[in-house]
C-alpha cells in the first residue's frame, strides 16, 4: 500500500517570502523538480532579472521544467510517480496568467472564462492527484480594496477562485506575512 503524497499550498502577498519558504520546505540535499510558470519577455529585463534571481538560488541538484502552458503543468503533475523527487511549483499566479492571456479571456467573453475554469479545474484535479511530494506557490491579492478595473477584478477573482480549489485539495496551507508563516490548515 502506498502512503498518499503530502500537498502544500503557499500562499503571500508581493515580496512576502513565499517562494523562498517553500523552496525551504524541500529536503535541502537532494532532487526536486521546479516548475516555473513564468513566460519569459526579452522584452522587459525587469522580469527577467527576476526569473535569474529564482534560478540563481535553486540548489544545483534541482531540475527546472518550464511549463509556461497551461496544459504543460498539468501534464506534468500527471505523470509525476511517488517515487519521484519533490514538485515544486512557482507560480500559480503567473500560471492563471497564461491561461487567462492564452484565452482571451481578458475581454470577459463567456467562451473564453468557461476555457479558463476547465483548465482550473484540470490544474486543480492533477494537484490533488498527484503521486509526488508537491509544493504549490501562488499569491494572495484578495486581502485588499476592490480593483477599480475589469481586469484586475478579473484576475483577482479568477485567483482568488483557484487558491480556494487548491486549498481544499492540500494537506497543509500556509500563509506568509511579512516572511512569516502563518499555519492556516
Amino acid at each position: 500500500m502506498s502512503v498518499p503524497a503530502h500537498r502544500t499550498l503557499v500562499l503571500g502577498g508581493a515580496r512576502s517570502g513565499k517562494s523562498a519558504h517553500a523552496e525551504g520546505l524541500l529536503p535541502p540535499d537532494g532532487a526536486a523538480t521546479y516548475a516555473a510558470t513564468a513566460r519569459r519577455d526579452p522584452d522587459d529585463p525587469e522580469w527577467n532579472r527576476r526569473i535569474a534571481e529564482h534560478v540563481a538560488r535553486r540548489p544545483d541538484d534541482w531540475r527546472t521544467v518550464e511549463t509556461p502552458e497551461p496544459g504543460s503543468l498539468v501534464e506534468l503533475l500527471d505523470n509525476a510517480l511517488g517515487t519521484d523527487p519533490p514538485v515544486l511549483v512557482d507560480d500559480l499566479a503567473t500560471w492563471l496568467t497564461g491561461a487567462l492571456d492564452d484565452a482571451g479571456a481578458w475581454e470577459g467573453a463567456d467562451s473564453a472564462l468557461g476555457t479558463v475554469a476547465r483548465q482550473r479545474g484540470e490544474l486543480v484535479r492533477a494537484c490533488g492527484s498527484c503521486r509526488a511530494r508537491l509544493v504549490l506557490v501562488s499569491a494572495e491579492v484578495g486581502l485588499g480594496v476592490v480593483p477599480d478595473n475589469r481586469a484586475a477584478r478579473l484576475f483577482r477573482d479568477e485567483l482568488g477562485t483557484l487558491n480556494a480549489s487548491l486549498a481544499e485539495v492540500c494537506d497543509e496551507v500556509l500563509l506568509l506575512v511579512a516572511g512569516l508563516p502563518l499555519r492556516l490548515r
